[in-house]
C-alpha cells in the first residue's frame, strides 16, 4: 500500500461569501442603477469568481473568496492598459464596483464575449498562427510595478516545490500519464536556463479561458493572474489549448524565435499546470480534469 502523501491533493475551494442574482441586482441598484433592470443569470462559477450575464452584452464578475478579490483588482488596474494592443477580445472592465450590500469585495461589470470556451468548442487546426500572434503581442516588457504573482511569476524551479509532490502522487495513481517520458521532460525543464527577460504574461491560459466561435479564436478571459513573469509560463498553452503538433509549429512560427531552453521550460510549465488541473478537478470537475490529461497526452506524443 502506498503511504499517505504529506502533501494532500488540492480541492476546488469553497466560496467564502454567498453570491446570487439578488446580490448582483442589489449592488447594481446601489452603484449603477441604470443597469439594475437588465436580466441577470448565473453564467459560470470557478475557483475565484462567479460570472453573471447582465442583459445581452454585459456580465458581472464577483470574487467568491478573498484571493479572488486581490486578483480582480489586478485585472481592473492593468487589463485596460494592455487590451488595446492585443489581437483578441478581452473582458476589460467597463465599471469597477465597490463593496456594498454586505458584500465585502470589489467587483466588475465587463463586456460579455460571445462564443464558447475552447474546452467545449475546440480550436480548429488552422488557429495556431493566430494563437502565436496573440502571445507575441502580449509578451511585451512589463513595468517594474507590474504585479508579482507568487504562483506564476516564480521560476519553474521554485514552482517545483508544489508541482514535484503533485507529480509524485500522479506517478503512483496514473502511471499511464506521468510516465518516464513526462518525468524526463520535467527533469530537462528544471535544468533549463532562464534566458528571457520577464514580460507581461496572462499566466492561466488553459482551454476554459480561451473563447472560440465555431473553432476560431475570439477572445481570452480571466486575467486576474496577469503578472510580470517568464513568457515560457504562457507558452505552456501550446500543449493545453492547441489541437496538434502542426498547430503548435504554426504558433511558434508566428511567435518568433524561441530557444531550446525556453521550449523546455514551457514543457515543464505544461506538465505542472496539466498535473494540477488533472488532480484538483478529478472528483469535482471531470471535464476540466480531462483538459489536464490532454496536455499530458500531447507531451507524451511529442516525446515519442
Amino acid at each position: 500500500m502506498t503511504p499517505p502523501s504529506p502533501h494532500p491533493a488540492p480541492r476546488i475551494p469553497a466560496a467564502e461569501h454567498a453570491i446570487d442574482a439578488e446580490l448582483v441586482r442589489a449592488l447594481l441598484a446601489e452603484q449603477r442603477p441604470e443597469l439594475a433592470r437588465l436580466p441577470i443569470a448565473l453564467a459560470s462559477e470557478g475557483w475565484d469568481n462567479a460570472i453573471f450575464r447582465l442583459g445581452a452584452e454585459l456580465a458581472v464578475r464577483l470574487p467568491r473568496r478573498q484571493l479572488g478579490a486581490a486578483l480582480l483588482l489586478v485585472e481592473q488596474r492593468w487589463l485596460p492598459q494592455i487590451a488595446p494592443r492585443l489581437p483578441l477580445a478581452t473582458p476589460a472592465p467597463v465599471f469597477a464596483g465597490a463593496p456594498g450590500c454586505g458584500y465585502p469585495w470589489p467587483w466588475s461589470v465587463i463586456r460579455w464575449l460571445p462564443g464558447a470556451s475552447a474546452e467545449r468548442a475546440p480550436l480548429k487546426a488552422d488557429q495556431g498562427e493566430r494563437w502565436g500572434a496573440f502571445l507575441k503581442a502580449l509578451h511585451r516588457p512589463a513595468p517594474p510595478e507590474a504585479p508579482f504573482n507568487p504562483y506564476r511569476s516564480i521560476p519553474l524551479t521554485e514552482r517545483a516545490k508544489v508541482s514535484g509532490p503533485t507529480l509524485e502522487r500522479l506517478a503512483a495513481a496514473r502511471p499511464d500519464l506521468v510516465d518516464a517520458r513526462i518525468l524526463g521532460m520535467w527533469a530537462e525543464a528544471l535544468a533549463a536556463e532562464a534566458d528571457l527577460a520577464p514580460a507581461w504574461i496572462h499566466a492561466d491560459l488553459h482551454a476554459r479561458n480561451v473563447i472560440t466561435e465555431q473553432g476560431v479564436l475570439a477572445g481570452v478571459i480571466d486575467w486576474g493572474d496577469m503578472c510580470r513573469g517568464d513568457p515560457a509560463m504562457d507558452l505552456y498553452s501550446l500543449w493545453m489549448v492547441l489541437p496538434g503538433a502542426a498547430a503548435r509549429a504554426a504558433a511558434l512560427a508566428a511567435y518568433g524565435p524561441v530557444s531550446g531552453a525556453t521550449l523546455r521550460r514551457a514543457r515543464g510549465w505544461a506538465i505542472a499546470m496539466g498535473a494540477v488541473i488533472l488532480e484538483s478537478a478529478a472528483e469535482q470537475d471531470p471535464a476540466f480534469a480531462a483538459a489536464g490529461e490532454r496536455a499530458l497526452r500531447s507531451l507524451q506524443a511529442e516525446a515519442g
